[in-house]
C-alpha cells in the first residue's frame, strides 16, 4: 500500500521531491551502486551525514533547509519503505512510520503487540572542522570507515534500521504485528518531537510492547578487568537537569574591584560543588551488572564481584574511583558546562552565570537535587533556577521482551556478555515510558574507548563492519518480532 507524506498536525499532504547532498564537495551515489545491504548502508549514510541537521534551542539556529532535505533523501534511498510503510511528519520534522502487521485483521488485540524502534537524526555542532581528520560534514568513506557527525550518534542507527527493513520488504518479509519508527528531530535539544510522538500513539490506543532506541553498545575496554567486549542494554537512563546559577553584582570599572564579586562569588560556588560530590550507591541493576561480568575477570575480581551482595560498600567506593564512568554509575554528577560574566575585558560583571548539567542517579528526584545543591553552595545569594528537566526513567524488568532482545544481540555478536545497565546519558526513550513499561536502550555497534570518546567530540566515525552487523541486528530483531 503506497501513503502520502502526511503531517500530522496540520493534515496536509506532503511531495517528495528529490534532495541534494547537504554539503558542498559530496560526491552522489545511489544506494544500490555497491551491491548488498552492507553497501547501500554505508552509501545511504555517507549522504546523510552532509546533512546539517544539528539540532538547537534557539530557532535561528537551526538550518530547517538541510532538515527537510534531509527527509526529501529518505524515499530515494528506502523506496520500498516508502511504498510500504505510512509516514506522517510529527511537531514539524520528526518522522513516525507505521509498518501494518498481518495480524490485526484477524486480532484486534494485536495492536498491543506492537513495536517501536527509535533513532534521532539530529546533531550536535561539529566545533572547529579544522581539528577533525576529514571534515565533519563530509560523510567520507576510507574503505574502512565512514566519517562524520553523526556516523555514531545516531543517523548511523536510523539507516541500519530502514536498511533493515528494506532488504526484508526486497525479501518478502511482513511483519505479524505493527511496528513503528520513531526518528526524532531535537533529541540534543528539547526532546518534545518524541514526546509529541508517544501522545500520537497514546491517542490512537497504542501501547507498545517493546520499545527500543539507541543507548548502550557493544562496549571494549569500559569496565576494569573484564577483557571481553560487553553488550550493555540500558534498563533506565538518569534524569537530566539544567540548573542555571546567577549571581549579581553593582558591576563597574575593572580598577576598583570589590571583594566576593559577582565572578569571585559564582567562581565560589562551582568551587564548593566540584569539591562535594553527591552521596554514592549501587543501584541493583549496577548490581547485577557485575554479577554478569563476574565469569569473565581475573580471579581477584571474581571473587569480589561474585560477592556483591556482601562487598557492596567496598565496591561502590572503588567505582567511583576507576575512573569517569565507572564513577558516574555510583551518583548524581554535576558537570558545569557554560560561563558567562562581563562582556569587556576591563568591566565588572554586574551578573554572572554558570549551567550546572546534573545527571539525576536512579532513585532520587528533581527537587531533591536541587535542594542538595543549595545545601553544597551554602550562599543564597547565589541565585538557583531549573532550566529544565526530568527525574531517572523506570527500571524496565527482567521480561519476555528483554530475552527477546538478548537473543537476537547473542546471534549477531556472540563474543560479547549481554548485561542490562544503567545509562548514564537521555535519550528520546524517555518519552515513551508512559506508555510502555518495557523501554530498552541499545545500539547495535561495537564501540571502543575511542569510538565512545569521539560522540559530541572530534572524529566521530563508523567503522563500515560495525555498521553492516548494526543492520543485520536489525533484520534479525524484526524477523523474530
Amino acid at each position: 500500500m503506497r501513503n502520502p507524506l502526511q503531517n500530522a498536525a496540520a493534515g496536509n499532504t506532503l511531495k517528495s521531491p528529490g534532495a541534494t547532498p547537504g554539503s558542498a564537495g559530496y560526491t552522489p551515489g545511489s544506494a544500490g551502486e555497491t551491491p548488498g545491504s552492507a553497501g547501500r548502508a554505508a552509501a545511504s549514510l555517507a549522504e546523510l551525514v552532509t546533512y546539517r541537521t544539528v539540532s538547537s534551542r534557539a530557532v535561528a539556529g537551526v538550518e530547517t533547509d538541510q532538515f527537510e532535505a534531509f527527509i526529501a533523501a529518505l524515499p530515494r534511498l528506502y523506496p520500498a519503505v516508502h511504498a510500504a510503510l505510512e509516514l506522517e511528519r510529527v511537531n514539524g520534522h520528526a518522522l513516525l512510520y507505521r509498518w501494518p502487521g498481518s495480524a490485526l485483521a484477524e486480532d484486534p488485540a494485536a495492536a498491543q503487540r506492537a513495536s517501536v524502534l527509535m533513532a534521532h537524526y539530529d546533531v550536535v555542532p561539529a566545533g572547529d572542522p579544522g581539528q577533525w581528520t576529514q571534515a565533519p560534514f563530509s560523510g567520507h568513506n576510507d574503505g574502512t570507515f565512514l566519517w562524520g557527525r553523526g556516523t555514531l550518534d545516531d543517523k548511523g542507527q536510523l539507516v541500519a534500521i530502514l536498511e533493515a527493513a528494506e532488504s526484508l520488504l526486497r525479501a518478502g518479509h511482513a511483519p505479524a504485528h505493527d511496528l513503528y519508527f520513531s526518528f526524532g528531530n531535537n533529541e540534543e535539544t528539547a526532546g518534545n518531537s518524541a514526546a509529541a510522538a508517544a501522545d500520537l500513539l497514546a491517542g490512537r490506543g497504542v501501547l507498545p510492547w517493546l520499545v527500543l532506541d539507541e543507548g548502550g553498545a557493544v562496549a571494549g575496554g569500559a569496565f576494569p578487568g573484564v577483557s571481553r567486549p560487553a553488550a550493555v542494554v540500558g534498563v533506565a537512563e538518569k534524569g537530566i537537569l539544567d540548573v542555571e546559577l546567577l549571581t549579581r553584582d553593582q558591576g563597574g570599572h575593572a580598577s576598583t574591584p570589590p571583594r566576593m564579586g559577582a565572578t569571585a562569588r559564582l567562581a565560589r560556588a562551582i568551587t564548593r560543588i566540584e569539591r562535594s560530590p553527591f552521596p554514592q550507591s549501587l543501584p541493583e541493576v549496577t548490581a547485577e551488572m557485575l554479577r554478569r561480568f563476574c565469569p569473565h575477570t581475573p580471579p581477584p575480581l571474581r571473587t569480589v564481584f561474585a560477592n556483591v551482595a556482601l562487598l557492596r560498600a567496598p565496591i561502590t567506593w572503588l567505582f567511583g574511583r576507576l575512573g569517569n564512568e565507572t564513577n558516574a554509575m555510583t551518583r548524581t554528577t554535576v558537570a558545569i558546562t557554560t560561563l558567562e560574566g562581563s562582556s569587556g575585558a576591563n568591566v565588572l560583571a554586574a551578573t554572572a552565570k554558570a549551567n550546572a548539567n546534573i545527571r539525576v542517579a536512579v532513585g532520587e528526584t528533581v527537587e531533591g537535587t536541587v535542594a542538595r545543591l543549595r545545601k553544597i553552595i551554602r550562599d543564597p545569594k547565589v541565585e538557583l533556577r531549573v532550566v529544565e528537566g526530568n527525574g531517572p526513567s523506570p527500571v524496565s524488568p527482567n521480561s519476555a521482551q528483554w530475552e527477546l532482545l538478548a537473543d537476537c544481540i547473542g546471534q549477531v555478536f556472540p563474543e560479547a556478555i549481554i548485561t542490562p545497565y544503567i545509562m548514564m546519558g537521555g535519550t528520546d526513550s524517555r518519552r515513551f515510558t508512559g506508555i510502555c513499561g518495557t523501554v530498552y536502550r541499545f545500539a547495535p555497534f561495537f564501540m571502543d574507548v575511542r569510538a565512545r570518546g569521539s560522540i559530541h567530540a572530534v572524529d566521530e566515525k563508523i567503522s563500515l563492519e560495525t555498521l553492516d552487523r548494526g543492520v543485520r541486528f536489525y533484520e534479525t530483531l524484526m524477523r523474530e518480532l
